[in-house]
């Protein structure tokens, strides 16, 4: 269960991993907390939209269903309403009843729902700093973290048959490393990167432990449609896109995680988020009565 904040997070975090695990035959849930509905409008082609001013919500639920569909995930919608990214010196106030300023055990208990249904072993979701300071990216780390901690037990969170996770990982993926890389191969290009600024930004800032390293290059297609069908959100001459897949793969070919909590003996560094689960299910039946493979 990979768990986002907005529709088109799941595409550029982790999407290439969630494709490879569904080709294996595990089954694989996106939950997006909110539906991005204050999301701006960052495909220029896409400015004078006549659906983007007439409504924003329903294309970005379409454009989720098609990004599902190039994953091949299945996919929730947590129903909580964006909060926006606050601009300005001082920042305005959030807006009334947005995600961020929900109490964090009402949407928790909404994703322990979902978790009891789904029952995954794997959760993937941000670390504490929401992988960048964006108030939704933050409480979807709380809300996370509160649900795997919570999901099995039935005096905090009541109803449906509880189930517990067994580890929870941190999305990575943008080193200073990989940025380096990426902005490297496009000056040696001749041409001018995107990732100069983004680098100069991050200055000496530590980075986060990787724990876990998935090698799934030839997912990289997958992962770019599922992009792709974030129309308003994606530029197709914008920064994902300026190294050429094939550079991309032999450059930097897997995804990145950070093992933050794990319920099975496990030894770091990891190329399987299923490392230390899979025995476990083919021994215990009961984990996966239905038949299926891990799920995440």
């Amino acid at each position: 269960m990979a768990v986002h904040a907005h529709p088109d997070d799941e595409s550029s975090k982790g999407a290439a991993t969630s494709a490879k695990y569904v080709a294996e035959g595990a089954e694989v849930m996106v939950v997006s907390c909110t539906g991005g509905e204050r999301g701006d409008v960052l495909n220029p082609n896409m400015a004078d939209d006549p659906r983007v001013l007439r409504d924003m919500s329903a294309l970005r639920r379409e454009e989720m269903a098609s990004a599902a569909a190039a994953l091949g995930v299945q996919h929730r919608w947590l129903g909580f309403v964006d909060s926006g990214l606050p601009e300005g010196d001082p920042l305005p106030p959030l807006p009334e009843g947005c995600f961020a300023l929900e109490d964090v055990e009402t949407p928790a208990a909404a994703l322990v729902r979902l978790v009891r249904e789904f029952r995954p072993h794997v959760v993937t979701t941000y670390d504490e700093q929401g992988g960048y300071p964006h108030p939704d990216h933050i409480m979807c780390h709380k809300v996370s973290l509160a649900a795997f901690e919570g999901a099995a037990d039935l005096a905090r969170f009541p109803g449906g048959q509880p189930w517990q996770p067994l580890k929870l990982y941190y999305n990575g993926g943008f080193s200073r490393e990989r940025l380096q890389l990426f902005h490297d191969a496009i000056v040696a290009s001749g041409q001018e990167s995107p990732f100069a600024e983004w680098l100069e930004r991050r200055g000496d800032r530590p980075e986060r432990r990787v724990d876990a390293r998935v090698a799934c290059a030839e997912f990289f297609e997958a992962r770019d449609n599922a992009l792709l069908a974030h129309r308003t959100q994606i530029d197709p001459g914008g920064f994902f896109f300026r190294v050429p897949r094939q550079q991309q793969a032999e450059i930097w070919p897997t995804e990145e995680f950070e093992l933050a909590l794990s319920l099975v003996p496990t030894q770091t560094p990891e190329d399987d988020l299923f490392a230390g689960i899979r025995a476990l299910v083919a021994a215990e039946q009961p984990v996966a009565a239905d038949g299926a493979g891990p799920r995440s």
